[in-house]
């Protein structure tokens, strides 16, 4: 079974993304849920993004830094939206990474020194016409990877749903929540 360190997004850790969480452990999986927002949850995206914008981004990076001291290298690192952004410099640059679960979001491998690393499987999720992650040059970095890392899959969902997943939000589509929690548990299977 994997370990993974799972990040919440901007509306902080919502009780959809501990449910989330509840269902990979209930799965066998050892899952850790930092919050990164210290208790703070918040109604809307915007409240949620404003509030990550006045703590700083470098400063919730580093809190995802610190969230992984401690716990073993070989993790898989997971991460919605916000959460993507520690995830991904996890998983690109923390020796022994299992694997990357990104959801709703994906960052030039650049913003984090480069190239995948090799050996490390990556899944990213999205919706097909969702405005912040194919307008925002989510979509464009994540074919860029798939294209790039030898063991890379984009599942792209049909939708305009930012953080669908998540059953505590009104962005929430179960079968496309089921078909995402289908496709993650065969990679924390073979990971």
């Amino acid at each position: 079974m994997a370990e993974v360190l799972l990040f919440h997004h901007a509306h902080g850790l919502t009780s959809g993304v501990r449910a989330f969480a509840g269902g990979l452990r209930r799965a066998g999986h050892t899952v850790h849920v930092p919050d990164l927002y210290e208790e703070r949850v918040f109604d809307t995206i915007e409240d949620g993004v404003a509030h990550a914008r006045k703590i700083g981004f470098d400063v919730l990076i580093e809190r995802g830094r610190a969230a992984a001291e401690g716990l073993p290298g070989d993790l898989v690192y997971a991460g919605f939206s916000l959460g993507v952004l520690p995830a991904q410099l996890l998983a690109q640059s923390r020796a022994g990474a299992r694997g990357a679960l990104l959801f709703d979001a994906c960052v030039p491998t650049a913003e984090f020194g480069g190239a995948w690393p090799q050996g490390v499987p990556v899944q990213i999720h999205g919706m097909d016409a969702d405005a912040l992650f194919v307008e925002e040059g989510d979509l464009e970095a994540a074919r860029a990877l798939v294209r790039t890392a030898a063991d890379a899959e984009l599942f792209l969902y049909p939708g305009d749903r930012h953080l669908f997943a998540d059953d505590s939000l009104p962005s929430y589509d179960g079968p496309a929540a089921s078909l995402l929690t289908e496709r993650v548990l065969g990679f924390l299977g073979r990971s």
